[in-house]
């Protein structure tokens, strides 16, 4: 193996050794390499408290506890910290327990349970809710409940792994259109018109931070009568909108999309996922989405701290402003240091370095020390020739706090990028 940094975990999928429970002998020889070793130290780094804009680390760099700035997190409006929220779940804590110790269909459907998932269906202007133990599991949980063998998937290509996943086990075939690339789609949909189908965005893409071009979309599923529309709205629920309900009030179209996704652990800053449509759908869904019948149920207490999370967020839009406010700022400046931003429109701002994964892990290395965490982009995740960072802005951190990431974000990266192309 001449050089390890060559290779990515792509490299090693397929397994042809005797023992399933070994990994393939390359694999082992690469992963236990001095420097792989040292890159694969930047992820499952120990934080020692909350994830707020400001929190504390054990790195796995060099083994010390230190301060850093939290750019990674998707605590995107704090309120995963926020007095009354932590106060709800304190409550909650105590009147519920600990676990939810069942699956909601025998024993796991408590009286909070109920009360949210009204909530988010008000909140969403849907009949009907399903909540899930986790992001992933709504994701794939909802394909793979909704979509049968002989359908059609058309996904977004830079569309969640849980989505493929769900697709995967539904049986289903799975087809992917360029991104945001409507004539493509249209190309897809007309040799398919006779089939079930269903398209499938994200409002707000994880790694790019550009949104779906919604309108141009329903423009081009509005002539398919057998085409339905499922929208992730993990990364825009209560940012996007005139009342933070997403990517499809951002466009004024609710009414064309027929079943909504959002996650509880980013913007609500708790866990679990939800899936909002029409009752009937719902009704069906929960009969047959296995990691909503199959898994115990969101603990109550994270409920009662999601019920006010949804509550405080609604109230007003003071939380979402902030949030645009520094985003807006943070991005400003990023550009004024010449660096390469994408095409974000979003609270995800790509920092896009390029194919020298030996210059991204040298800048993460950097930063981390001089107490800025932020986490290195490979592939799979992003394409090979855009390695990159990405920043989750929030509306917790304060202008001293974005000034002193910048400071380190100019010396580490907009330094070393502008010598090397002067070089």
């Amino acid at each position: 193996m001449e050089n390890p940094l060559d290779y990515d975990l792509a490299d090693f999928f397929f397994n042809e050794s005797p023992n399933i429970l070994t990994p393939p002998p390359y694999f082992n020889t690469w992963v236990n390499d001095p420097g792989i070793s040292a890159t694969l130290s930047f992820f499952e780094q120990p934080l020692l408290s909350a994830p707020s804009a400001v929190t504390r680390i054990c790195s796995n760099l060099d083994g010390q506890k230190r301060r850093v700035i939290n750019l990674t997190s998707y605590n995107y409006l704090g309120l995963s910290t926020h007095p009354e929220v932590l106060k709800a779940c304190s409550l909650g804590l105590k009147e519920y327990g600990m676990g939810a110790s069942g699956a909601p269909v025998l024993s796991g459907t408590f009286d909070l349970h109920v009360k949210l998932a009204k909530m988010l269906s008000h909140f969403k202007q849907k009949d009907d809710t399903v909540l899930y133990s986790s992001g992933f599991g709504g994701n794939l949980g909802a394909i793979q409940g909704l979509v049968r063998k002989g359908d059609l998937l058309v996904m977004d290509n830079k569309i969640h792994r849980s989505l493929i996943d769900g697709g995967t086990l539904s049986g289903a075939k799975m087809v992917f259109f360029a991104h945001n690339d409507m004539q493509h789609l249209n190309e897809i949909l007309e040799k398919n018109k006779h089939k079930r189908i269903l398209v499938i965005v994200e409002g707000v893409y994880s790694m790019d931070g550009d949104l779906v071009k919604l309108p141009e979309l329903i423009e081009v599923t509005d002539q398919y009568p057998n085409v339905s529309i499922y929208l992730d709205d993990a990364h825009s629920t209560l940012m996007f909108g005139k009342y933070g309900r997403g990517i499809a009030e951002h466009f004024n179209l609710e009414h064309k999309i027929g079943i909504s996704f959002g996650t509880l652990s980013k913007s609500f800053g708790g866990l679990g996922g939800f899936v909002s449509a029409n009752k009937e759908t719902i009704q069906y869904l929960k009969c047959y989405s296995s990691p909503y019948a199959f898994s115990c149920s969101l603990p109550p207490c994270i409920v009662a701290g999601l019920i006010k999370a949804l509550e405080v967020a609604t109230r007003d839009s003071t939380l979402r402003d902030k949030m645009w406010e520094n985003t807006r700022y943070f991005k400003n400046e990023l550009v004024q240091m010449g660096l390469n931003i994408g095409e974000t429109e979003s609270q995800i701002i790509p920092i896009i370095i390029g194919s020298s994964r030996e210059l991204l892990y040298e800048m993460a290395t950097k930063m981390q020390l001089a107490g800025l965490l932020l986490q290195p982009v490979v592939f799979p995740a992003v394409p090979h020739e855009s390695l990159r960072f990405r920043i989750s802005m929030t509306a917790q951190i304060t202008k001293d706090e974005m000034d002193e990431a910048l400071n380190i974000i100019q010396d580490v990266v907009a330094k070393k990028l502008a010598e090397k192309i002067h070089y």
